[in-house]
């Protein structure tokens, strides 16, 4: 029988977008999944398009947080109430291409990857393309501080593997997450093929570029404790790598 994953998707006043996103976990080639949505105290429609959802498929699975914890702890809570073998994680208004699951679990499976990774589209709030974001073939720790390559949308890990890792609630939280776990770990693999579509959200933290520039610096010094000299090296490579790549 084929291993069945555990979608994660935090959600909070998703309705503009939250049933095209189900709509393409739906129309995945690979059928063995839950999708866990994890409703963070919104106060739109979005509970009632999940709730009209779970009427046509018994996958699609709601949780509600009591007070409104933010994305971290909501998809901390998710991976507690999975019970698949693998991990993804999905936010409430992002995308997946239809083949995303099945090529991804096949490539896991056959060379036994702990934690895989894809390429991506970004795309604007009206579902138009701005750009491609490359891949390399794997990483390991050095390599992610130059920059973060993983993008959470496209992700995937076994879960047994990396039982104790949770998100911290603080900004780029998906980097940190993936920092700590190549601490322990030689590699992630990535898959060149582009199976995603991650929706830049116009005043969405991510779309904040100085202040996650300037959270990286944290993030060197603070986080991941490295001495000055290496935090000036990877934060230089870091700010050219992404002037490179914003110019693209």
């Amino acid at each position: 029988m084929k291993p069945l994953v555990s979608i994660i998707t935090p959600m909070y006043n998703s309705e503009r977008y939250i049933g095209e996103t189900i709509e393409s976990v739906l129309n995945q080639t690979y059928t063995n999944w839950e999708m866990l949505i994890v409703n963070d105290c919104s106060n739109d429609g979005s509970v009632d398009i999940v709730k009209e959802y779970q009427k046509l498929d018994k996958r699609i699975k709601l949780f509600s947080n009591t007070t409104n914890e933010g994305v971290s702890y909501s998809r901390n809570y998710g991976i507690e109430m999975s019970k698949g073998k693998y991990i993804a994680f999905l936010d409430s208004d992002d995308l997946w291409l239809n083949t995303k699951l099945e090529k991804q679990v096949a490539f896991m499976e056959r060379k036994n990857i702990i934690l895989s990774y894809t390429a991506y589209d970004k795309i604007n709030e009206d579902g138009s393309k701005r750009g491609t974001i490359k891949v390399l073939d794997k990483l390991d720790y050095t390599e992610l501080l130059k920059n973060c390559l993983i993008g959470l949308l496209t992700s995937m890990y076994r879960k047994d593997s990396l039982l104790k890792f949770r998100f911290i609630n603080s900004k780029c939280e998906d980097y940190i997450f993936w920092l700590k776990i190549l601490k322990e770990i030689d590699y992630a693999y990535g898959i060149e093929e582009s199976l995603c579509k991650y929706r830049v959200i116009k005043g969405s933290r991510s779309s904040n570029k100085i202040n996650i520039v300037k959270f990286h610096w944290h993030i060197y010094r603070e986080i991941e404790k490295l001495n000055i000299f290496l935090a000036i090296y990877y934060y230089i490579i870091y700010i050219c790598r992404g002037i490179k790549r914003y110019r693209k």
